[in-house]
Protein backbone atom coordinates (compact mmCIF):
# COMPACT_ATOMS: atom_id res chain seq x y z
CA UNK A 1 0.00 0.00 0.00
CA UNK A 2 1.69 3.35 -0.40
CA UNK A 3 2.80 5.12 2.87
CA UNK A 4 0.27 8.14 3.62
CA UNK A 5 1.51 11.46 4.33
CA UNK A 6 1.42 12.79 7.79
CA UNK A 7 -1.72 15.29 8.37
CA UNK A 8 -1.06 18.36 8.82
CA UNK A 9 -1.98 19.60 12.05
CA UNK A 10 -4.18 22.93 12.70
CA UNK A 11 -2.55 25.57 14.14
CA UNK A 12 -1.01 28.93 12.45
CA UNK A 13 1.32 28.52 9.66
CA UNK A 14 4.86 28.41 10.28
CA UNK A 15 4.30 27.15 14.03
CA UNK A 16 6.65 24.44 13.22
CA UNK A 17 10.22 23.09 14.95
CA UNK A 18 13.23 21.34 13.56
CA UNK A 19 13.78 17.98 13.70
CA UNK A 20 17.91 16.85 14.36
CA UNK A 21 19.26 13.64 13.34
CA UNK A 22 21.39 12.38 16.25
CA UNK A 23 24.54 11.03 13.99
CA UNK A 24 24.76 14.43 12.04
CA UNK A 25 23.53 16.63 14.85
CA UNK A 26 21.46 18.97 11.91
CA UNK A 27 18.59 19.22 11.24
CA UNK A 28 16.98 17.22 8.12
CA UNK A 29 13.02 17.54 8.81
CA UNK A 30 10.28 19.44 10.71
CA UNK A 31 7.25 18.72 12.66
CA UNK A 32 4.10 20.82 13.64
CA UNK A 33 4.61 23.03 16.92
CA UNK A 34 1.12 22.77 18.05
CA UNK A 35 -0.04 24.89 21.22
CA UNK A 36 -1.79 24.26 24.24
CA UNK A 37 -4.69 26.34 23.54
CA UNK A 38 -5.69 23.75 20.25
CA UNK A 39 -6.04 20.82 22.64
CA UNK A 40 -9.63 22.10 23.85
CA UNK A 41 -10.78 20.98 20.24
CA UNK A 42 -8.77 18.10 19.63
CA UNK A 43 -10.39 16.55 22.93
CA UNK A 44 -13.13 17.32 22.41
CA UNK A 45 -13.07 15.81 19.03
CA UNK A 46 -11.37 12.46 20.67
CA UNK A 47 -14.54 12.89 23.14
CA UNK A 48 -17.24 12.61 20.23
CA UNK A 49 -15.61 9.78 18.32
CA UNK A 50 -15.56 8.15 21.73
CA UNK A 51 -19.33 7.32 21.98
CA UNK A 52 -19.26 5.42 18.64
CA UNK A 53 -15.80 3.71 19.33
CA UNK A 54 -16.94 2.29 22.70
CA UNK A 55 -20.14 0.92 21.52
CA UNK A 56 -18.90 -1.87 19.51
CA UNK A 57 -16.46 -3.90 20.26
CA UNK A 58 -16.32 -6.54 17.06
CA UNK A 59 -15.93 -3.21 15.14
CA UNK A 60 -12.86 -2.46 17.69
CA UNK A 61 -11.09 -5.44 16.99
CA UNK A 62 -11.14 -5.65 13.41
CA UNK A 63 -10.08 -2.52 13.45
CA UNK A 64 -6.85 -3.33 15.90
CA UNK A 65 -6.46 -6.10 13.58
CA UNK A 66 -6.50 -3.54 10.48
CA UNK A 67 -4.15 -1.28 11.80
CA UNK A 68 -1.42 -4.42 12.50
CA UNK A 69 -1.58 -5.05 8.82
CA UNK A 70 -1.33 -1.94 7.66
CA UNK A 71 1.63 -0.89 9.79
CA UNK A 72 3.53 -3.90 8.33
CA UNK A 73 2.66 -3.15 5.39
CA UNK A 74 4.88 0.20 5.79
CA UNK A 75 7.53 -1.40 8.11
CA UNK A 76 9.95 -0.04 5.59
CA UNK A 77 9.62 3.01 4.80
CA UNK A 78 8.66 4.04 9.40
CA UNK A 79 11.51 1.83 9.74
CA UNK A 80 13.90 4.38 7.82
CA UNK A 81 12.17 7.52 9.48
CA UNK A 82 12.90 6.22 13.53
CA UNK A 83 16.33 5.51 13.00
CA UNK A 84 16.65 8.65 11.37
CA UNK A 85 15.70 10.74 14.23
CA UNK A 86 16.08 8.24 17.09
CA UNK A 87 19.51 6.88 15.92
CA UNK A 88 18.74 3.31 16.47
CA UNK A 89 20.60 0.88 14.23
CA UNK A 90 18.12 0.23 11.07
CA UNK A 91 17.46 -3.86 12.35
CA UNK A 92 15.90 -2.24 15.77
CA UNK A 93 13.83 -0.27 14.00
CA UNK A 94 12.19 -2.59 12.22
CA UNK A 95 11.82 -4.96 15.34
CA UNK A 96 10.37 -1.89 16.91
CA UNK A 97 7.80 -1.72 14.23
CA UNK A 98 7.24 -5.50 14.13
CA UNK A 99 6.40 -5.42 18.04
CA UNK A 100 4.13 -2.61 17.32
CA UNK A 101 2.02 -4.82 15.03
CA UNK A 102 2.06 -7.67 17.58
CA UNK A 103 0.76 -5.40 20.31
CA UNK A 104 -1.96 -4.12 18.39
CA UNK A 105 -2.88 -7.97 17.30
CA UNK A 106 -2.06 -9.10 21.18
CA UNK A 107 -4.87 -6.68 22.68
CA UNK A 108 -7.76 -7.47 19.95
CA UNK A 109 -7.75 -10.89 21.00
CA UNK A 110 -8.01 -9.67 25.23
CA UNK A 111 -12.21 -8.75 25.40
CA UNK A 112 -13.09 -7.94 29.07
CA UNK A 113 -16.10 -9.56 30.05
CA UNK A 114 -18.76 -9.61 32.74
CA UNK A 115 -17.45 -11.60 35.73
CA UNK A 116 -20.02 -13.03 37.93
CA UNK A 117 -19.93 -12.08 42.04
CA UNK A 118 -20.48 -15.40 43.86
CA UNK A 119 -20.79 -14.55 47.45
CA UNK A 120 -23.88 -16.44 48.77
CA UNK A 121 -26.55 -14.16 48.64
CA UNK A 122 -30.09 -14.17 46.62
CA UNK A 123 -28.81 -11.24 43.89
CA UNK A 124 -27.01 -12.29 40.89
CA UNK A 125 -24.28 -9.60 40.76
CA UNK A 126 -21.92 -9.06 37.74
CA UNK A 127 -19.22 -7.04 37.26
CA UNK A 128 -18.93 -5.29 33.40
CA UNK A 129 -16.57 -3.26 32.34
CA UNK A 130 -16.66 0.15 31.17
CA UNK A 131 -14.05 2.39 29.13
CA UNK A 132 -13.16 5.79 30.72
CA UNK A 133 -13.12 8.07 28.10
CA UNK A 134 -10.37 10.12 25.97
CA UNK A 135 -6.98 9.18 27.40
CA UNK A 136 -3.60 11.10 27.17
CA UNK A 137 -0.71 9.41 26.48
CA UNK A 138 2.83 11.08 26.37
CA UNK A 139 5.88 8.95 25.04
CA UNK A 140 9.84 9.43 25.25
CA UNK A 141 12.42 9.47 22.63
CA UNK A 142 14.17 6.23 23.39
CA UNK A 143 11.10 3.61 21.47
CA UNK A 144 8.95 5.88 19.81
CA UNK A 145 6.68 3.73 18.11
CA UNK A 146 6.80 0.85 20.87
CA UNK A 147 5.94 3.22 23.53
CA UNK A 148 3.00 4.20 21.86
CA UNK A 149 1.82 0.98 20.94
CA UNK A 150 2.56 0.47 24.47
CA UNK A 151 -0.46 2.95 25.58
CA UNK A 152 -2.64 3.38 22.63
CA UNK A 153 -3.11 -0.45 21.56
CA UNK A 154 -4.88 -1.29 24.82
CA UNK A 155 -6.54 1.80 25.32
CA UNK A 156 -8.18 2.01 21.94
CA UNK A 157 -8.68 -2.16 22.57
CA UNK A 158 -10.65 -1.19 25.74
CA UNK A 159 -12.89 0.81 24.11
CA UNK A 160 -10.96 4.31 24.88
CA UNK A 161 -9.90 6.78 22.59
CA UNK A 162 -6.52 8.85 22.71
CA UNK A 163 -4.78 12.01 21.81
CA UNK A 164 -0.82 11.18 21.89
CA UNK A 165 1.92 13.17 21.87
CA UNK A 166 5.67 11.83 21.22
CA UNK A 167 8.79 13.52 21.93
CA UNK A 168 9.80 16.66 20.33
CA UNK A 169 13.12 14.85 19.22
CA UNK A 170 11.27 11.88 17.63
CA UNK A 171 7.83 13.18 16.26
CA UNK A 172 8.41 12.03 12.87
CA UNK A 173 7.83 8.31 13.00
CA UNK A 174 5.00 8.22 15.21
CA UNK A 175 3.30 11.24 13.09
CA UNK A 176 3.65 8.77 10.00
CA UNK A 177 2.45 5.95 12.26
CA UNK A 178 -0.66 7.85 12.95
CA UNK A 179 -1.58 8.53 9.17
CA UNK A 180 -1.09 4.96 9.02
CA UNK A 181 -3.64 3.94 11.31
CA UNK A 182 -6.26 6.74 10.65
CA UNK A 183 -6.43 5.00 7.37
CA UNK A 184 -8.35 2.03 9.07
CA UNK A 185 -9.35 3.34 12.23
CA UNK A 186 -12.40 6.08 12.58
CA UNK A 187 -11.61 9.63 12.50
CA UNK A 188 -10.10 11.22 15.78
CA UNK A 189 -10.20 7.72 17.56
CA UNK A 190 -6.15 8.11 17.83
CA UNK A 191 -5.25 11.70 17.39
CA UNK A 192 -0.85 12.44 17.44
CA UNK A 193 -0.29 15.74 18.38
CA UNK A 194 3.44 17.18 18.30
CA UNK A 195 5.13 20.35 20.00
CA UNK A 196 7.09 21.82 22.81
CA UNK A 197 6.23 22.39 25.84
CA UNK A 198 3.82 23.24 27.72
CA UNK A 199 1.58 21.16 25.51
CA UNK A 200 2.60 18.21 27.20
CA UNK A 201 2.13 19.93 30.49
CA UNK A 202 -1.03 20.89 29.53
CA UNK A 203 -2.56 17.53 27.89
CA UNK A 204 -1.67 15.78 31.30
CA UNK A 205 -4.05 18.58 33.03
CA UNK A 206 -6.64 18.73 30.32
CA UNK A 207 -10.17 18.64 32.22
CA UNK A 208 -11.97 16.54 29.65
CA UNK A 209 -8.80 13.43 29.69
CA UNK A 210 -9.54 10.56 32.08
CA UNK A 211 -6.72 8.38 31.85
CA UNK A 212 -2.88 9.87 31.98
CA UNK A 213 -0.12 7.36 30.83
CA UNK A 214 3.54 8.60 30.91
CA UNK A 215 7.12 7.17 30.15
CA UNK A 216 9.96 9.58 31.71
CA UNK A 217 11.93 10.89 34.22
CA UNK A 218 10.91 11.37 37.65
CA UNK A 219 10.54 14.76 38.21
CA UNK A 220 8.11 15.00 34.58
CA UNK A 221 6.12 12.32 36.15
CA UNK A 222 5.48 14.03 39.13
CA UNK A 223 4.52 17.17 37.49
CA UNK A 224 2.24 15.09 35.15
CA UNK A 225 0.50 12.95 38.15
CA UNK A 226 0.08 16.48 39.75
CA UNK A 227 -1.16 18.03 36.92
CA UNK A 228 -3.98 15.25 36.15
CA UNK A 229 -4.71 15.39 40.00
CA UNK A 230 -6.80 18.24 39.08
CA UNK A 231 -9.53 16.49 37.12
CA UNK A 232 -8.76 13.20 39.66
CA UNK A 233 -7.96 11.48 36.35
CA UNK A 234 -6.37 8.00 36.20
CA UNK A 235 -2.22 7.94 35.93
CA UNK A 236 -0.17 5.26 34.78
CA UNK A 237 3.62 6.39 35.01
CA UNK A 238 6.79 4.35 33.99
CA UNK A 239 9.68 6.41 35.64
CA UNK A 240 13.07 4.44 34.58
CA UNK A 241 15.28 2.40 36.22
CA UNK A 242 18.41 1.98 37.54
CA UNK A 243 18.69 -2.18 37.29
CA UNK A 244 21.14 -3.93 38.96
CA UNK A 245 22.55 -7.50 37.44
CA UNK A 246 24.40 -9.37 40.07
CA UNK A 247 27.18 -12.07 39.27
CA UNK A 248 26.80 -15.08 41.10
CA UNK A 249 30.13 -16.71 42.70
CA UNK A 250 29.27 -19.79 40.18
CA UNK A 251 28.68 -17.98 36.70
CA UNK A 252 30.68 -18.75 34.09
CA UNK A 253 31.79 -15.51 32.65
CA UNK A 254 32.32 -15.94 29.03
CA UNK A 255 29.32 -18.11 28.88
CA UNK A 256 26.66 -15.08 29.74
CA UNK A 257 29.57 -11.73 28.56
CA UNK A 258 27.65 -11.29 25.11
CA UNK A 259 24.28 -11.41 26.68
CA UNK A 260 25.29 -9.15 29.95
CA UNK A 261 26.93 -6.37 27.37
CA UNK A 262 23.31 -6.24 25.16
CA UNK A 263 21.20 -5.97 28.23
CA UNK A 264 23.57 -2.84 29.10
CA UNK A 265 23.72 -1.34 25.44
CA UNK A 266 21.21 -2.34 23.37
CA UNK A 267 19.85 1.04 21.78
CA UNK A 268 23.25 2.78 22.98
CA UNK A 269 22.07 1.86 26.70
CA UNK A 270 18.88 4.26 26.31
CA UNK A 271 16.12 1.45 27.75
CA UNK A 272 14.16 2.29 30.89
CA UNK A 273 15.01 -1.37 31.60
CA UNK A 274 18.91 -1.70 31.17
CA UNK A 275 21.29 -3.08 33.06
CA UNK A 276 22.78 -0.36 34.62
CA UNK A 277 25.45 -1.56 37.51
CA UNK A 278 26.69 -4.68 37.63
CA UNK A 279 27.98 -6.03 40.80
CA UNK A 280 30.85 -9.16 40.58
CA UNK A 281 31.94 -11.16 43.02
CA UNK A 282 35.45 -10.23 44.09
CA UNK A 283 37.18 -13.30 43.21
CA UNK A 284 35.62 -12.55 39.57
CA UNK A 285 35.98 -8.95 39.10
CA UNK A 286 38.93 -8.30 37.24
CA UNK A 287 37.24 -11.50 34.70
CA UNK A 288 34.23 -9.65 33.77
CA UNK A 289 35.76 -5.88 33.72
CA UNK A 290 37.79 -7.18 30.97
CA UNK A 291 35.09 -9.74 29.10
CA UNK A 292 32.65 -6.43 28.94
CA UNK A 293 35.51 -4.08 28.02
CA UNK A 294 36.57 -6.45 25.44
CA UNK A 295 33.10 -6.21 23.96
CA UNK A 296 32.35 -2.47 24.28
CA UNK A 297 36.16 -2.27 22.72
CA UNK A 298 35.12 -3.92 19.49
CA UNK A 299 31.68 -3.45 18.89
CA UNK A 300 30.81 -1.48 15.48
CA UNK A 301 29.66 1.96 16.45
CA UNK A 302 28.10 3.98 13.78
CA UNK A 303 24.91 5.79 11.73
CA UNK A 304 21.92 3.78 12.17
CA UNK A 305 21.58 3.62 9.00
CA UNK A 306 24.97 2.55 7.69
CA UNK A 307 25.58 -1.22 7.31
CA UNK A 308 27.08 -3.40 9.98
CA UNK A 309 26.76 -0.37 12.88
CA UNK A 310 25.55 -2.36 15.77
CA UNK A 311 25.21 0.65 18.23
CA UNK A 312 24.16 4.06 17.19
CA UNK A 313 24.36 7.62 18.61
CA UNK A 314 22.94 9.03 22.16
CA UNK A 315 19.42 10.66 20.87
CA UNK A 316 20.24 13.79 21.51
CA UNK A 317 22.52 17.01 22.72
CA UNK A 318 20.82 17.25 26.04
CA UNK A 319 21.43 13.49 26.92
CA UNK A 320 24.67 13.74 25.59
CA UNK A 321 25.85 16.17 27.99
CA UNK A 322 24.13 13.60 30.98
CA UNK A 323 26.34 10.78 29.79
CA UNK A 324 29.50 12.97 29.78
CA UNK A 325 28.50 14.57 32.83
CA UNK A 326 27.93 11.17 34.75
CA UNK A 327 31.60 9.76 33.26
CA UNK A 328 33.49 12.70 34.28
CA UNK A 329 31.81 12.72 37.65
CA UNK A 330 32.99 8.91 38.21
CA UNK A 331 36.25 9.27 37.16
CA UNK A 332 36.56 12.48 39.37
CA UNK A 333 35.81 10.41 42.18
CA UNK A 334 38.68 7.83 41.17
CA UNK A 335 36.86 5.44 38.91
CA UNK A 336 39.06 3.99 36.18
CA UNK A 337 38.02 3.69 32.66
CA UNK A 338 38.88 0.83 31.12
CA UNK A 339 37.06 1.20 27.60
CA UNK A 340 35.41 4.35 26.12
CA UNK A 341 35.28 7.53 28.39
CA UNK A 342 34.78 9.85 26.30
CA UNK A 343 32.79 11.30 23.35
CA UNK A 344 33.81 10.19 19.80
CA UNK A 345 35.66 12.50 17.38
CA UNK A 346 32.79 12.85 14.71
CA UNK A 347 29.81 14.81 13.91
CA UNK A 348 26.40 13.45 15.95
CA UNK A 349 26.59 12.60 19.40
CA UNK A 350 28.06 9.71 19.71
CA UNK A 351 29.77 8.61 22.53
CA UNK A 352 32.39 5.51 23.00
CA UNK A 353 31.07 2.40 24.84
CA UNK A 354 31.95 2.97 27.82
CA UNK A 355 32.85 0.29 30.71
CA UNK A 356 33.96 1.76 34.19
CA UNK A 357 35.47 0.09 37.08
CA UNK A 358 36.62 1.06 40.96
CA UNK A 359 33.55 3.12 41.01
CA UNK A 360 32.44 4.85 44.16
CA UNK A 361 28.78 3.29 45.01
CA UNK A 362 27.72 6.86 45.77
CA UNK A 363 28.82 8.39 42.50
CA UNK A 364 25.77 9.28 40.34
CA UNK A 365 26.91 6.52 37.53
CA UNK A 366 25.65 4.27 39.93
CA UNK A 367 23.01 5.85 42.30
CA UNK A 368 21.04 7.29 39.31
CA UNK A 369 19.98 6.30 35.52
CA UNK A 370 22.96 7.29 33.24
CA UNK A 371 20.52 5.92 30.36
CA UNK A 372 23.67 6.34 27.76
CA UNK A 373 26.31 3.88 26.88
CA UNK A 374 28.13 3.53 30.25
CA UNK A 375 28.19 0.60 32.69
CA UNK A 376 29.52 0.55 35.99
CA UNK A 377 31.10 -2.34 37.28
CA UNK A 378 31.33 -2.90 41.32
CA UNK A 379 32.98 -5.87 43.16
CA UNK A 380 30.94 -7.26 45.93
CA UNK A 381 32.72 -9.57 48.79
CA UNK A 382 29.24 -11.09 50.57
CA UNK A 383 26.06 -11.82 48.68
CA UNK A 384 24.12 -10.05 51.47
CA UNK A 385 26.30 -6.71 50.52
CA UNK A 386 25.73 -7.15 46.79
CA UNK A 387 21.37 -7.37 47.55
CA UNK A 388 21.31 -4.69 49.73
CA UNK A 389 23.53 -1.92 46.92
CA UNK A 390 21.16 -3.76 44.36
CA UNK A 391 18.50 -2.52 46.48
CA UNK A 392 19.81 0.93 47.59
CA UNK A 393 18.44 3.31 45.00
CA UNK A 394 15.11 4.66 44.77
CA UNK A 395 14.56 3.15 42.04
CA UNK A 396 12.49 0.06 41.45
CA UNK A 397 12.18 -1.38 37.83
CA UNK A 398 13.82 -4.46 37.06
CA UNK A 399 16.90 -6.51 37.81
CA UNK A 400 18.50 -9.84 36.81
CA UNK A 401 21.08 -12.52 38.73
CA UNK A 402 23.28 -14.37 36.79
CA UNK A 403 24.52 -17.99 37.75
CA UNK A 404 24.85 -22.24 37.21
CA UNK A 405 22.69 -23.00 40.22
CA UNK A 406 19.16 -21.70 38.90
CA UNK A 407 17.10 -22.40 41.67
CA UNK A 408 20.16 -20.30 43.61
CA UNK A 409 19.93 -17.61 41.40
CA UNK A 410 16.06 -17.51 41.65
CA UNK A 411 15.99 -17.50 45.60
CA UNK A 412 18.68 -14.28 45.32
CA UNK A 413 16.18 -13.06 42.64
CA UNK A 414 13.27 -13.07 44.80
CA UNK A 415 15.30 -10.70 47.16
CA UNK A 416 15.41 -7.78 44.91
CA UNK A 417 13.25 -5.02 45.24
CA UNK A 418 11.68 -4.30 41.57
CA UNK A 419 8.91 -5.31 39.51
CA UNK A 420 10.40 -7.93 37.35
CA UNK A 421 13.39 -10.03 37.83
CA UNK A 422 15.36 -12.35 35.49
CA UNK A 423 17.61 -14.70 35.70
CA UNK A 424 20.61 -15.12 33.41
CA UNK A 425 19.45 -13.04 30.53
CA UNK A 426 17.63 -9.07 31.35
CA UNK A 427 14.68 -6.80 29.80
CA UNK A 428 12.81 -9.54 27.89
CA UNK A 429 9.16 -8.71 28.17
CA UNK A 430 6.12 -10.96 26.94
CA UNK A 431 3.12 -8.96 25.44
CA UNK A 432 1.04 -11.20 27.95
CA UNK A 433 3.01 -10.20 31.56
CA UNK A 434 2.87 -7.16 33.61
CA UNK A 435 4.98 -4.28 33.54
CA UNK A 436 5.36 -1.97 36.20
CA UNK A 437 7.99 -0.51 39.19
CA UNK A 438 8.07 -0.15 43.31
CA UNK A 439 9.47 2.78 44.57
CA UNK A 440 10.31 5.73 42.40
CA UNK A 441 9.99 3.86 38.86
CA UNK A 442 6.20 3.83 38.79
CA UNK A 443 2.70 3.65 39.58
CA UNK A 444 0.13 1.44 37.77
CA UNK A 445 0.38 -1.60 35.25
CA UNK A 446 1.59 -1.79 31.66
CA UNK A 447 1.45 -5.08 29.78
CA UNK A 448 -0.64 -8.03 29.34
CA UNK A 449 -4.33 -8.15 30.90
CA UNK A 450 -3.42 -5.84 33.25
CA UNK A 451 -2.85 -3.32 30.39
CA UNK A 452 -6.06 -3.30 29.42
CA UNK A 453 -8.13 -2.99 32.79
CA UNK A 454 -6.13 -0.47 33.52
CA UNK A 455 -8.11 1.36 30.73
CA UNK A 456 -11.33 0.43 32.25
CA UNK A 457 -13.88 1.24 34.83
CA UNK A 458 -15.47 -1.66 36.95
CA UNK A 459 -19.08 -1.58 36.74
CA UNK A 460 -21.56 -3.89 39.09
CA UNK A 461 -25.16 -4.93 38.42
CA UNK A 462 -26.75 -6.62 41.03
CA UNK A 463 -30.62 -8.46 40.34
CA UNK A 464 -32.58 -10.39 42.34
CA UNK A 465 -33.34 -14.31 41.43
CA UNK A 466 -37.03 -13.23 41.56
CA UNK A 467 -38.86 -9.89 40.95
Amino acid sequence: MPTPQPRRAPGAPGKRFAVLDPATGEAFDEAPDQQPDELDAVVDRAREAWHGWRADPVARDTALRAAADAVEAVGADLAQVLTREQGKPLAESYAEIARTAARLRYFADLVPGPQPITDGRPVRSEIRWRPLGPVAAIVPWNFPLQLASAKFAPALAAGNTMVLKPSPFTPLATRLLGSVLATVLPEDVLTIVTGREPLGARLASHPGIRHVTFTGSIPTGRAVAEGAAASLARVTLELGGNDAAILLEDVEVERIADRLFWAAFRNCGQVCMAVKRVYAPARLYSEVVEALAQRAKTVVVGAGLEPGSQLGPVNNAPQLARVERYTAQALADGARTVAGGHRLDRPGYFFAPTILAEVPPDSPVVAEEQFGPVLPVLPYRSLDEAVEAANGTGFGLGGSVWGTDLDRAEAVAGRLECGTAWINHHAELSLAQPFAGVKDSGVGVAGGPWGLYGNLQPFVVHRPEEA
